[in-house]
């Protein structure tokens, strides 16, 4: 099985020994406490479940600024993304080596970690912005990640933690979420050697389905790993529970069996386009996928990115950095001459009016109105999950 990301073996920090969870949760409650923003609490899920194999923890300032302008650490780790934990009030926690971090998306707050303190740094305005701007290719606040990440306060509190629970994701998306140590036990289980990961937060289409079909046909593969983002996204997305929903649906129904895993991860998205798109490729690396599909718009949003710019990335990245590789895909759709979902670069003799388009807001328009997309565009059974959610949305 292909190896994790920079280490041996995966290093999930999630504390599964019952007596030292034990006397880390007594010791947790009698420590100063730092609440979590949401973005910092999916970090510490991702760090516990070893998706962010091998880092031990949050982020200094000098590592911060160096993978924002260089994709590695100080030390030379390859990394694409600060993994930071920020705050705007540090009054309870300064001077002292050891804090409670609390959950900021349960009732009652309670500890999801726990962190030995190395660093409390001020960010200043200007490494914001250098952050910002290096991460997510702009400053504009309009973007979603950009608004949360200016947000956040500008004191960065770095140092190793252990996590006592992986919040929400357990109970709310039982069967469904899982850490990267149980999505390499299940390939291995599987006896898989070439998986293909695909990354999705929407419901998948039908375009989106024979792409992870072609990856499978021409890369070989064993199988695909279908791993579903189930944290916080912007307004109007679809909900993780729908998602899930629509996406067992078409599995069960259209691809064979022990062909696919289905999966999720707590992380809350950035929509850093080409950033989190390699972000998105340790992920899978660390879970033991051996390829990820990479396609048009990639972790994207709006206009502010280009529609290759997240295949484009990985050809400047330094030579070995990861071990994953990328199904580079062009932008599918289902195409009336051929009658079946092509990669629209593979067929150069198509124009526009040969394909069956449908834009987000026409779907999600055909959707509320209880109108079924076509079949060339949805399956039957997914459509009418969606219509549904629609329906019960709007009362």
């Amino acid at each position: 099985m292909i190896k994790p990301h920079g280490a041996d073996a995966l290093s999930p920090l999630l504390v599964t020994d019952a007596q030292e969870h034990a006397r880390l949760s007594a010791e947790a409650e009698n420590l100063p406490s730092l609440l979590l923003s949401s973005a910092a609490s999916a970090n510490a899920v991702m760090l516990g479940g070893g998706y962010f194999t091998p880092l031990s923890g949050f982020m200094n300032l000098a590592d911060a600024l160096s993978v924002a302008e260089k994709m590695h650490t100080v030390d030379g780790l390859f990394w694409p993304v600060p993994v930071l934990n920020l705050t705007s009030d540090t009054s309870l926690v300064e001077g002292v080596d050891r804090i409670a971090l609390r959950d900021p998306n349960i009732d009652g707050k309670p500890v999801v970690a726990v962190m030995d303190v190395e660093a409390v740094e001020t960010i200043s305005p200007a490494q914001k912005d250098a952050i910002t701007e290096q991460v997510y290719g702009t400053l504009d606040s309009s973007h979603p990640g950009v608004a949360v990440f200016q947000a956040e306060g500008n004191q960065c509190v770095s140092g190793p933690i252990q996590v006592l629970n992986l919040s929400y994701f357990e109970t709310d998306f039982a069967g469904t979420f899982k850490t990267a140590v149980e999505i390499r036990e299940d390939i291995a289980a599987r006896g898989w050697e070439t998986v293909v990961a695909f990354q999705t937060r929407n419901p998948m289409h039908l375009a989106h389905e024979e792409l992870c079909r072609m990856a499978m046909e021409r890369l070989n593969a064993d199988g695909v790993a279908i791993h579903m983002l189930l944290g916080k996204l912007k307004a109007g997305d679809i909900p993780a529970s729908v998602r899930d929903a629509c996406i067992r649906k078409m599995v069960d129904v259209y691809f064979p069996e022990n062909s696919v895993l289905v999966s999720g991860y707590g992380f809350d998205m950035l929509y850093a386009g080409p950033r989190e798109a390699v972000l998105h490729a340790v992920f899978r690396q660390n879970m033991g996928a051996t390829h990820l599909i990479v396609g048009r718009d990639h972790a994207g949003v709006g206009d502010f990115y280009g529609p290759f710019d997240a295949q484009e990335i990985f050809e400047r990245i330094p030579a070995g950095s990861m071990d994953i590789e990328i199904f580079a895909a062009d932008h599918t759709a289902w195409s009336k001459k051929l009658n079946k979902v092509v990669m629209m670069r593979e067929a150069p003799d198509h124009s526009p009016d040969d394909y069956v388009f449908l834009s987000g807001t026409k779907v999600r328009e055909m959707l509320g109105d209880g109108i079924a997309p076509p079949a060339e565009f949805s399956r039957p059974e997914v459509a009418q999950i969606l219509m549904d959610h629609y329906r019960a949305e709007a009362g």
